[in-house]
């Protein structure tokens, strides 16, 4: 059992998001101006709630829009972003051939993406859900033994997943894996001893 805190947030808005395009594990897909201002309001969250200069471990998915997010935060807490810890195993869901397209024109295709739970229905040549289950446990077995509060940013489905693996979540049984609620973009909750909190609910979308 992790003996800190856990604080989990969700990037901003992307130029994909803005488009409604299908994002998944596309490496750099920058913040959009609105983007930059949900970073900025996660960043003031968590200075109410730590204060400058916290001791926290800082963590992301090594993707550009993760990157950039956290860059913003840490300037509200003063901490060295260049100190940051990147994984990939952090990353969204990989979305195979349906990755970079618009939502529009797959809905067009194959109907309906979302699932009843607002899971993101999985591309015929995409990553499952069982697989980012299997990645982020991987990456919590490795890093739960480290002491004190960390923060992590990284993206809405992997996020609900992990979320839902570290609150004990009973997996879905429409994805085969733990899928917390969702949260829109440049949102953030506290972890701790298995239990969730939210600390900023963004203003993004809530999809992926």
């Amino acid at each position: 059992m992790r003996t800190g805190r856990d604080f989990i947030a969700r990037h901003g808005e992307t130029v994909f998001n803005a488009a409604r395009r299908l994002q998944g594990d596309a490496p750099h897909t920058p913040l959009t101006r609105a983007g930059f201002a949900q970073a900025d309001e996660i960043g003031r969250a968590m200075l109410g709630a730590l204060g400058p200069t916290p001791a926290l471990t800082l963590w992301a998915s090594p993707t550009g829009r993760a990157l950039q997010t956290l860059a913003v935060i840490a300037e509200h807490l003063g901490l060295d972003w260049h100190a940051a810890r990147t994984d990939a195993r952090l990353v969204e869901i990989g979305m195979g051939s349906w990755g970079g397209r618009y939502y529009a024109d797959v809905i067009a295709e194959v109907g309906e993406v979302f699932t009843a739970s607002g899971a993101l229905k999985v591309a015929p040549d995409g990553e499952d859900y069982p697989a980012i289950a299997a990645r982020v446990r991987g990456w919590l077995a490795d890093t739960d033994d480290a002491p004190g509060d960390r923060l992590v940013v990284m993206h809405g489905i992997s996020s609900r997943v992990m979320r839902g693996v570290m609150t004990g979540t009973a997996p879905d049984p429409t994805i085969g894996a733990p899928f917390a609620p969702g949260l829109p973009q440049g949102s953030i909750v506290c972890i701790e001893n298995g239990v969730e909190r939210l600390v900023h609910r963004g203003t993004g979308h809530a999809s992926a």
